[in-house]
């Protein structure tokens, strides 16, 4: 069976994007699972390489056929609408900002169009992308329809809820909601190679006892069981993601952006990637930002961009979760 292939944007060339996808790309895992078609300033990946003493060759391509199935070469579809005069370590730039844009869309449309099997995001710098009007390039998720999803070893959780108020979650908890949350995320896994997905569902209050698990929550995993999933909750938020780390479900889906986020960045924070269950396209990215206090020193770690690699090559191979 042929390697499936993932477009790769560079991130912001300001920042550490460029140096850490090198640094991630030298080790030659990613490559031993697919081939990487990079998107981005040419240039400012011949700096990454540079800045991370790696021993690889950037060619330009002119198309997703053309990218080099070889581990030394960094293929990449370079659109050369970058002023290189514009790629200054640490510091906001609308144009970057710009082309960001541009290289998330391109491939997004090569994503949508089937050329590449999923998407892989550098850091970028929402200020710089902002600046330029270029944020519509990224989908939000939407509770119920696609849900943020973050990965670190055994420790997987998606989130119905992400950047909202928690008295809004408690307004919003519905049991369809729940219910739906849930089976999108065991179609979802199931399609990127994860047989029989167990999953457990976090409460909201202490214990698991409260009225958004009596209306809400219990109803929705009664109905996602009912429909031969095999899922189980409320569990006790306390417990619920400390069972998944021994083992005992594959994944959690949890409430809302605090009550996972806290327990995955305590329990892994180093290494861990993320993406989105319900998007039209397999989408991971990275967990941090373009730390522009760092960038171009090398200094920066690669574990989150070699994991988001990693990752959605696995799925997009229909192979389940990568090795922890």
């Amino acid at each position: 069976m042929s390697k499936p292939t993932l477009a790769v944007t560079i991130g912001d060339p300001c920042g550490v994007g460029p140096e850490i996808l090198a640094k991630a790309v030298a080790t030659g895992q990613p490559q031993r699972l697919a081939r990487l078609a990079f998107i981005g300033s040419a240039e400012s990946m011949r700096r990454g390489v540079k800045v991370a003493g790696a021993d690889l060759r950037v060619e330009p391509v002119a198309s997703v056929d053309a990218v080099r199935d070889d581990p030394r070469v960094i293929s990449i579809l370079d659109d050369g609408e970058l002023d290189p005069a514009e790629m200054v370590y640490g510091q906001e730039r609308a144009a970057c900002g710009a082309a960001v844009g541009r290289w998330i869309g391109q491939a997004q449309a090569l994503a949508t169009s089937g050329q590449v099997a999923g998407l892989v995001m550098g850091p970028i710098n929402s200020e710089a992308m902002a600046a330029a009007g270029a944020l519509g390039a990224l989908m939000n998720a939407k509770p119920g329809e696609r849900l943020l999803t973050l990965f670190s070893g055994p420790l997987r959780i998606t989130h119905i809820f992400d950047h909202v108020y928690l008295r809004d979650v408690c307004a919003g908890l519905t049991a369809d909601l729940v219910g739906r949350s849930i089976r999108l995320t065991h179609d979802t896994l199931r399609g990127w190679g994860v047989a029989n997905p167990r999953i457990g569902v976090a409460g909201l209050n202490p214990h698991a006892h409260g009225p958004e698990e009596d209306a809400a929550i219990a109803p929705g995993v009664a109905q996602a069981r009912a429909d031969g999933i095999d899922v189980a909750g409320p569990i006790s938020p306390d417990t619920v993601f400390r069972h998944c780390i021994d083992g005992r479900y594959d994944v959690v889906v949890a409430m809302c952006h605090d009550q996972g986020h806290i327990a995955l960045k305590t329990w892994g924070f180093e290494g861990n990637c993320g993406g989105f269950i319900g998007m039209p396209y397999l989408f991971m990215t990275v967990g941090h930002g373009t730390a522009f206090d760092i960038a171009g020193t090398g200094q920066a770690s690669h574990a989150m961009m070699l994991a988001a690699l990693n990752q959605c090559a696995q799925f997009a191979a229909g192979k389940g979760f990568a090795a922890a």
